[in-house]
């Protein structure tokens, strides 16, 4: 017997039931997790069935109506606006994640991932993880590639130091002795633009973006003919090449990693190639006879 395949349309609609079924549950579950007085509301000595609030409750609070709260907790097929949304993610308490989910569920395109609060203490163990890729480079940066932190063999290798220019974009335009380092310059110079114009086009409102982008321009004439170019590409890995005073050519994969709870900072990690037995040279560069015989203008 040969059964018929399914249709997209029949799968659309299993889709969408199993959303609206989901959406019926979060928000039934977030609605139990608040309580009046978390809400700001007195309970006014009423027994409750339960310690969340009510429906009618939500609604008034979120400043919609009654039966349209209960329509969209029914997970009933309706329509909803970003700003309703926000209103009763306002009145649950919903993290960002959480908002996120709810716009999701209800068949709309989710906001820009926020920070949490509750995530804003990662960076001690963001550093734990770029110290422990050791011997090889790591560095984290915030969505505008201004450098946050970096390894011991970012700053041996790839000449991160204090004095250098802050923001990763401008300072690989402007920093002579990136530049004299760099091999591949000349081809990875459009790939990092074009990454970053398709970061600046999810977020195209954003004044940082704006101003990295200025500053960039009047500092590389370079850099502006190629954002001109008007390229897109995504953020993922590049192949460099580097003369390094010491050990000489190094290949290495730099990879752009993002951490959910903290989608205002990008981990880069750079990995070994085989070619020119990297891997063993920068062991070297990290050990103690390394560190004494690298004796050239950067901080280690």
């Amino acid at each position: 017997m040969v059964t018929a395949p399914e249709s997209t349309a029949s799968r659309g609609t299993d889709y969408k039931n199993l959303r609206l079924a989901e959406l019926r549950a979060f928000l039934r579950s977030r609605r139990a997790r608040v309580t009046p007085a978390e809400a700001g509301l007195p309970d006014g000595g009423a027994r409750r069935r339960t310690p969340g609030l009510r429906r009618e409750e939500v609604a008034v609070l979120a400043g919609v109506g009654v039966s349209w709260y209960q329509w969209l907790e029914q997970g009933r097929d309706i329509t909803v606006s970003p700003q309703v949304l926000d209103a009763v993610a306002r009145v649950l308490r919903l993290t960002p994640a959480e908002r996120r989910h709810l716009y999701v569920l209800a068949g709309l395109n989710p906001p820009p991932a926020e920070v949490d609060p509750a995530q804003r203490d990662m960076c001690a163990g963001l550093r734990r993880l770029i110290d422990a890729w050791m011997p090889y480079p790591a560095h984290i940066m915030d969505r505008y590639c201004n450098t946050v932190m970096y390894n011991d063999s970012a700053s041996a290798v790839l000449g991160m130091r204090p004095g250098m220019p802050q923001n990763g974009l401008i300072a690989f335009f402007t920093d002579p002795l990136y530049r004299t380092r760099s091999k591949s310059w000349a081809r990875n110079a459009p790939q990092l633009v074009a990454q970053f114009r398709a970061a600046c086009s999810e977020c195209p409102q954003d004044e940082g973006f704006r101003a990295v982008v200025e500053e960039a321009r009047a500092a590389s004439e370079e850099f502006a003919e190629l954002w001109e170019r008007r390229d897109i590409a995504p953020a993922g890995q590049v192949h460099k090449e580097l003369d390094h005073p010491v050990v000489g050519t190094l290949h290495v994969e730099s990879t752009q990693l993002r951490v959910p709870a903290r989608p205002d900072l990008m981990i880069v990690l750079h990995t070994p190639l085989p070619e020119a037995d990297t891997a063993a040279k920068l062991e070297w560069l990290a050990s103690p006879e390394g560190r004494r015989e690298a004796m050239y203008p950067v901080a280690g």
